[in-house]
């Protein structure tokens, strides 16, 4: 359901979603050909490419109308012009875990968060507890995998 809030995103989860836009308006006009030529073979009921096709437009549908939706409330944020001594939304955040190993997260939107490379959703359990936090400030979070502790130990906007 598209609600007014404005979504906080990076610039390159902005152009991320326009590419995937793109990908789909060019893919919509193959599929009503595609649906075209299944039509074409005759009886409907039985036709699985008729089917395929008419379920794939529905589901290429659904996603133009959420990435469009994404677009129109993007509050596009550049991390290098942000400042200060908390985390925010962009903030590149170096924590120290319960053995002292240096771990490094930058708060994202959601459509831009991947883990693996480093980047949390500023709405994940861990996202939400770094937000406001300070050098030197000690961050509990309870995971899925259990509680972790962290001390944040610098706060970058890079």
């Amino acid at each position: 359901m598209a609600t007014e809030e404005k979504q906080p995103m990076l610039v390159e989860g902005y152009d991320m979603l326009n590419t995937e836009l793109s990908r789909l308006r060019i893919e919509r006009p193959q599929i009503i050909d595609a649906i075209e030529d299944a039509r074409a073979h005759g009886d409907l009921s039985e036709n699985a490419e008729y089917h395929a096709a008419k379920e794939r437009q529905g589901q290429v549908e659904a996603m133009i109308a959420d990435i469009e939706d994404k677009l129109s409330r993007a509050l596009i944020i550049d991390p290098k012009t942000l400042s200060g001594d908390k985390v925010v939304f962009g903030a590149t955040v170096t924590l120290l875990d319960e053995d002292d190993k240096p771990v490094k997260y930058q708060l994202v939107g959601q459509t831009e968060a991947d883990a693996k490379s480093g980047r949390i959703s500023y709405n994940s359990p861990l996202g939400r507890a770094l937000i406001g936090r300070r050098v030197k400030d000690d961050v509990e979070v309870t995971v899925p995998s259990g509680d972790r502790y962290y001390v944040v130990e610098k706060i970058e906007f890079i």
